[in-house]
């Protein structure tokens, strides 16, 4: 990377420091002139469409649930994903793996902290308060509280340099800017999301991303961090209500592009190529989160013909299991208030009907998921890639 001159539109420069120089992002807002086409103005206008449609769905998650998890628990789960993390949407709900707020897997730990984040944030913005320093301070904290990786100062910008690993083989690693650097690059980028600008909101939001994951502020969970300012950018300037956008997913499909459109940014300023990869990202996690919720709902109302009347402990158990899609005995008791034989049995006349699915193999400490429940939020969406 030394060696490579940047473009003269790079928004930034190299500056010698040790054995590779560091990358300088230039404060925003870009001095550059987005010349949009007509193919990029109606991607944004879809995406603002599909935006409204899953807002309108929003409101309907807040009599159901489920629903509204699992959109925050896929993002969550997506998201440490994307940073390495062994873990997938069914560990999150099971029971065993998580043990009043005590859980066995730090990666499953780290999906949980994710949701409780993202939560956090959401709340905070809905009670009025600005995308602040001390807000992301307070969210990394959150984020990195019990999570594996390298973070001795949850919550303060880092003190030391930072190599990340290229996205292809022919680059040199990415030196982010040196630590001294990172406090005024964060105020520019926090006077950039809180002022208006005569850019469009959603490009706005993409170029602050850049710029986040740019500076990466601090000593690990940038890449978390940096997905949840997403939303929060998206609650604030109000095109949610709520977390319910999930835009790791796409990123996760699509990593290696992520990471080069990034930094093609930085090396070229090749800005459009990364607008359009992001917003066409947000667009298509957009409409896959309102089918998949769609999908959900008929299935609910399926469950509400067949088992609604909640004549028996099994019609009752079915009903929630839009409530707890991952159950043992023990749950099964709490949730209907009845004894261990009559839980059983339900869960035993929900197993011969194949509406539940025991997962470990073991005679004791079992756990049923939904299989139905389970089938919407695992197959893949194909429909919302263009």
């Amino acid at each position: 990377m030394a060696e490579t001159p940047l473009s003269e539109e790079a928004p930034g420069e190299y500056i010698p420091y040790g054995r590779r120089p560091y990358y300088s992002p230039d404060p925003l807002p870009p001095d550059a002139s987005f010349e949009l086409d007509s193919e990029f103005h109606q991607l944004l206008r879809d995406t603002v469409l599909q935006l409204g449609q899953l807002k309108g769905i929003g409101q309907e998650t807040r009599t159901n649930p489920l629903l509204y998890t699992v959109m925050v628990r896929r993002e969550a789960v997506e998201s440490v994903v994307l940073e390495g993390a062994d873990t997938d949407l069914e560990q999150v709900f099971r029971t065993q793996e998580i043990d009043h707020g005590q859980t066995v897997k730090k990666d499953v730990q780290e999906a949980l902290n994710y949701e409780r984040t993202i939560e956090q944030g959401a709340e905070a913005i809905a009670d009025g308060r600005a995308i602040s320093i001390e807000l992301l301070q307070e969210l990394h904290a959150s984020l990195m509280e019990g999570a594996r990786g390298h973070c001795e100062h949850p919550g303060a910008f880092r003190n030391g340099p930072m190599n990340l690993p290229p996205a292809g083989s022919f680059q040199e690693p990415f030196v982010p800017p040196a630590s001294d650097k990172v406090p005024g690059l964060m105020e520019n980028l926090i006077d950039f999301i809180t002022t208006d600008q005569s850019i469009d909101d959603l490009l706005a939001i993409a170029i602050a991303h850049y710029q986040f994951e740019t500076i990466h502020p601090f000593e690990d969970g940038n890449g978390r961090l940096g997905r949840i300012l997403i939303t929060l950018q998206m609650i604030d300037k109000g095109y949610l209500s709520r977390p319910y956008l999930y835009p790791s997913a796409y990123f996760n499909r699509h990593k290696v592009q992520y990471a080069e459109r990034m930094r093609a940014v930085s090396e070229y300023g090749e800005w459009l190529p990364w607008l359009r990869f992001f917003i066409e990202g947000i667009r298509s996690q957009a409409a896959e989160a309102e089918e998949r919720t769609r999908e959900l709902q008929r299935l609910q109302r399926e469950y509400e013909r067949q088992y609604g009347r909640e004549q028996t402990a099994a019609d009752r158990l079915a009903m929630r299991l839009f409530e707890q899609p991952y159950v043992m005995t023990t749950d099964v008791e709490e949730l209907l208030g009845v004894s261990q034989p009559t839980a059983r049995r339900a869960i035993a006349e929900l197993e011969a009907e194949g509406i539940l699915e025991e997962t470990t193999g073991k005679d004791r400490y079992q756990e049923f998921k939904a299989v139905d429940i389970f089938d919407v939020l695992d197959r893949p969406l194909t429909s919302t890639e263009s």
